[in-house]
Formats: C-alpha cells, sequence, structure tokens
C-alpha cells in the first residue's frame, strides 16, 4: 500500500522528453524556405506523425516498466552479449569446472559424483570429448600469458577449429570438485541453454555460446524484475547500479552459478527494499517472488543464506496475498514468511550435509606442493578453539589483499585476470554517489530501527561467513591469510546494505528549490555506467585479442 508521503517520493522517476511541436505551432509561411528546397506537406507530417508515434510508444514504454528497468534491460543485453562473444571460451571465473557442472546437471546429474583420480579424492562428471579438447586448450592458453603487448591469446585460429567441432562424440570424465558442492538450481539456465544447443545439433562453440546467453537471459529477467517492483521509486537507480557493474554484466555473459545467484540476491534486496524500508505494498506476483526465492538463494550459493531470511522482517500486510489489510494479533498469516524462511534453511542444510564430502578433494585446485593442505575439519577447530588466531589470520588478510577485494568489486574479467580501468572505477563510484544521493527517504515506521540494525548485522554477519567458507573450504591448514576471497562475491549483499545506510542516512541531493531531482542525476548514473562498461570492454578485448 503506497501512502500519499510514498507517492510524493516518486515525482519524476520516469525519464520524459518534450513533445515536438504541434502542427498548430509550425512557423509561418514567410518564415519557411523557398519552395522546391524542403519535403512536401505531406512528407513532414508522415515524418512528423512517425517520430511523434515511436516518442509516444517510447515513452509509454519508460512509463509502464520504468526508466530504470528499461535502461537495466537495454545495457546489461547488449554489453553481456559483447561480453559472451568477445570472451574465449572457458575463460570466466573457473568456467570450465562451471560449464561441467552446468553439463552434468543438464543431463540429470543433481548430486556430487566422485570421480576417479590419480591425485586424490575428487569429484566431476562425463562431458563430450570434444568439449573436453576446447577446454584442456583454453587452460593451457590463459595459463600461459605472454609479455605485454602480445594479445594473451596465442592462436584465434586454433579456437575456430575447436569450436567447430561437433558436440556429439564419446564421453570423458572431468574434475569439477569446487563446483560439485553446488547444488543443481543456479545451474538451471545453464543446463537449459546446453539441452537446447543439443536440440539444434550445434557445434562445440554454438555451445557454450548458446550456455552463456542463457545465463545472460535468466540475469535480465530475474533483476529486471526487481528494478521493475521499484519503478515507481528512484531508488530503483541505486539497484541498477548494483545489477549492471562492470563484474555483474560479465559474469551474466559466461557460465557460472554466480550469474543467478547474483540475480536471485539483487531481486530479494530490491523487494525488500519495497516493502521494508519503503513500507510499500508488494503485489500478488512479487510476493510469489520474494517467498519464491528466500527458498531458491539459500541452496544457490551458501554464503547468501542469511540474506534470504530477511523475509521474515517484512510486516506480513505489505505481503500481496492478504490485500494489505491491516493485521493485528497472532493470525496464521504471521507464519508464512516464517515457514518460507525454515524451509529455505533446511533445504540449506540438507545441501550442505550433501555437498559437505567434496571440501576434502578442494585441496586440488591449489598448487601440487599445497595438495592435501586444506583441511575444513581442522579449519573449523581452529576457528572454534583459537578464535583470537582466526581474527588475526583476518586482520592480515584485510592488510594484504583490501585494495585488490576493492578493485575485483568493480571488476576483474575472468580468468585472463584483466582489472577494468581506473576510468570505469572512477564512472562507478559516480553512479554511485549520484544513485544513493536521490534515493528515497526510507519509512521508520515499517523500517524500524531494530530492523534496521538486524539487516545491517545480517550484512556483516553474510560477510563473515564468506571469509570462514574460504578458510574452511580454500585456504591452506597455517596459511598467513585467508585465501580465495575475491571482491565480486560482496555485490550481492551490497543493495540491500545500503538500504540500512540510507535508512540511518537523511542526506540527499537537493537542487536549488530544495527538491530532489530526477532527471538529471537518471542520466548521469545511465551515462556513468556506460563509460564504465565501454573501457571495460575495450581494454579486455584489447589485452585478450588485441
Amino acid at each position: 500500500m503506497t501512502t500519499s508521503a510514498d507517492r510524493g517520493s516518486t515525482v519524476g522517476t520516469t525519464i520524459e522528453t518534450p513533445d515536438t511541436a504541434d502542427s498548430e505551432h509550425e512557423p509561418a509561411d514567410s518564415a519557411k524556405p523557398a519552395e522546391g528546397t524542403e519535403p512536401s506537406t505531406a512528407a513532414r507530417e508522415e515524418d512528423s506523425a512517425s517520430s511523434g508515434a515511436a516518442r509516444k510508444a517510447g515513452r509509454a514504454i519508460v512509463t509502464r516498466f520504468g526508466a530504470a528497468t528499461v535502461a537495466f534491460a537495454v545495457i546489461t543485453a547488449l554489453f553481456g552479449s559483447l561480453f559472451a562473444v568477445l570472451s574465449p571460451p572457458f575463460w570466466g571465473h573457473d568456467e570450465i569446472t562451471q560449464f561441467g557442472r552446468a553439463y552434468q546437471v543438464a543431463y540429470g546429474g543433481f548430486l556430487p559424483q566422485q570421480i576417479q583420480d590419480g591425485r586424490g579424492l575428487a569429484y566431476g562428471g562425463d562431458v563430450p570429448v570434444n568439449v573436453d579438447a576446447l577446454m584442456g586448450y583454453a587452460f593451457r592458453d590463459y595459463q600461459d600469458n605472454p609479455q605485454e603487448p602480445d594479445p594473451m591469446v596465442a592462436d584465434p585460429g586454433e579456437y575456430d577449429r575447436l569450436k567447430s567441432a561437433p558436440v556429439d562424440s564419446p564421453m570423458t570424465s572431468v574434475w569439477f570438485t569446487n563446483t560439485a558442492a553446488y547444488s543443481p538450481v543456479p545451474y538451471v539456465p545453464a543446463a537449459v541453454g546446453i539441452r537446447a544447443a543439443a536440440l539444434f545439433d550445434l557445434d562445440v562453440g554454438s555451445t557454450v555460446l548458446l550456455t552463456r546467453l542463457a545465463g545472460l537471459l535468466a540475469y535480465l529477467v530475474v533483476v529486471g524484475f526487481g528494478l521493475y517492483a521499484l519503478r515507481a521509486h528512484r531508488v530503483q537507480w541505486l539497484a541498477f547500479t548494483v545489477a549492471v557493474l562492470p563484474i555483474a554484466v560479465f559474469q551474466a555473459g559466461t557460465v557460472t552459478a554466480d550469474t543467478l545467484t547474483n540475480a536471485l540476491a539483487i531481486m530479494v534486496s530490491a523487494l525488500l527494499i519495497k516493502a521494508l524500508f519503503l513500507g510499500d505494498g508488494l503485489s500478488r506476483t512479487e510476493t510469489v517472488a520474494l517467498l519464491g526465492a528466500t527458498l531458491l538463494l539459500p541452496v544457490s550459493k551458501p554464503t547468501y543464506v542469511l540474506l534470504a531470511m530477511l523475509v521474515v522482517l517484512v510486516p506480513v500486510d505489505r505481503f500481496g496475498f492478504f490485500g494489505g489489510a491491516a493485521v493485528s494479533g497472532f493470525t496464521w498469516r504471521r507464519l508464512v514468511p516464517w515457514a518460507f524462511a525454515a524451509a529455505g534453511a533446511l533445504a540449506f542444510a540438507v545441501w550442505m550435509k550433501i555437498a559437505a564430502p567434496t571440501g576434502d578433494g578442494m585441496s586440488l585446485m591449489r598448487p601440487p606442493h599445497q595438495w592435501y593442505t586444506v583441511k575444513p575439519g581442522e579449519q573449523l577447530g581452529e576457528i572454534l578453539g583459537d578464535p583470537l588466531h582466526f581474527l588475526s589470520v583476518f586482520g592480515d588478510s584485510i592488510s594484504y589483499r583490501d585494495q585488490r577485494w576493492f578493485t575485483q568489486f568493480f571488476g576483474e574479467l575472468g580468468f585472463a585476470y584483466i582489472d577494468v580501468p581506473a576510468v570505469a572505477v572512477l564512472a562507478c563510484l559516480l553512479a554511485f554517489a549520484v544513485s544513493v544521493g536521490i534515493a528515497d527517504r526510507m519509512n521508520p515506521r515499517t523500517a524500524t530501527f531494530a530492523r534496521t540494525l538486524v539487516v545491517a548485522l545480517t550484512v556483516a554477519a553474510s560477510v563473515a561467513m564468506i571469509y570462514v567458507t574460504l578458510y574452511m573450504s580454500f585456504t591452506p591448514v597455517g596459511y598467513y591469510i585467508i585465501d580465495g576471497v575475491q571482491g565480486r562475491y560482496f555485490v550481492p549483499l551490497a543493495l540491500v546494505a545500503f538500504a540500512a545506510l540510507l535508512r540511518w542516512m537523511p542526506l540527499r541531493l537537493t537542487d536549488a528549490r530544495g527538491q530532489t531531482p530526477t532527471w538529471g542525476p537518471a542520466v548521469t548514473v545511465v551515462v556513468a555506467t556506460l563509460v564504465a562498461l565501454i573501457a571495460s570492454v575495450a581494454k579486455y578485448s584489447t589485452i585478450v585479442w588485441g
């Protein structure tokens, strides 16, 4: 339910352009060019009518879906597709093992499968030999980087040859212990892409590309829905800024479980902002999406389980099932979000139990001299038995790596390990400053101090879970830092973290009349985003392909 105060904060949330002059405002005949130097009156009227209809159609789309939603769809579709095409096959973050797990899920392999490996305990599955050949070549290619200014790709022709091979070939077993630990849920879009490629008998390269584009489509739909829910509020631009970070768009254009995980986290955050921080009612569709994501996000990536649990903070009268009617006293309706949160937590616990054995094989991801040094049981015992030592290691990790995490939050692009350029980071910071500055004031009646504090503590606990998880599953025993932390892991938490900050930070940008503008800041955010993405694509393409 939107209050009058809420409606007042939505003024100017859509981008409008002035109408062209009507025919009655045409200049006088004396002011027109001489006869024969301009199109006929009928042609002018036809052009004017066509351009006017196009503008009206554009304004109607923006009004219907929200300016940020439309901008997100266009920009992410364009640059996500560019990254999908420009990134050599399997050069995304862990894309070899991510694709292997997606292929396994596509053909019904939902549980971790142990495989034979002379090095020790290993999990994986079968892929076609021709796919494995491209995987092996890509792995060697991005591992053996030449000196600048030579391009990172050694032989584009070899990629063309391997990509043109048919997928239909004998099967071979491949290792992906790290992704075998993930549930099938975040791989559903990629699995659909793989099965569609098989249906159309596509070659290896086209299969990889279609699988990437399937993930990109899922990202567009899920995140786009979250932005659509915020279309009546200026905070839509903050959600937009998070969703189009170069790292988020790059991952959306490659095969990874992070694509759907990021999408679900951003959508959950957007719906939490609407219902909890803005105090606006959710539609029935939005309610179904929020409750459904409460079940799916915990089994997409375990570090974000607490984000899904925040659904219990949403006032029950904000859920669309109950028509916005006030709920007083104890009623079964109050149990609905708690029931879904409990189900999500149970699904999380069950999958963690299933995936637990894979942790003993994670050390094989490290250099050979560190094999068998990752021991989750010992690391957990150290955390519980000597927490001060763990805190010391955590502090050292910040001292040695915080600048890398900061840069990686904006973009370290795949296993080419290319940082987005400085201009891209600056452009993203500008977009954040402006989108935060024009965001709506949060509703203290629903986002009470206590609820906001719980959200802030949940974000902090989720950050801690990232460090603890990587300490147990990837860091060798006795290592001097928590290894494997990357800035991109914090992107799913950014939007709800900003929401908590905005609840406690009343400062906003205003114009000379003391009003919060939207048209100018919105253009600034979009232009800054375009600068960041164009610069990132240009740098990536230059370094990788030359």
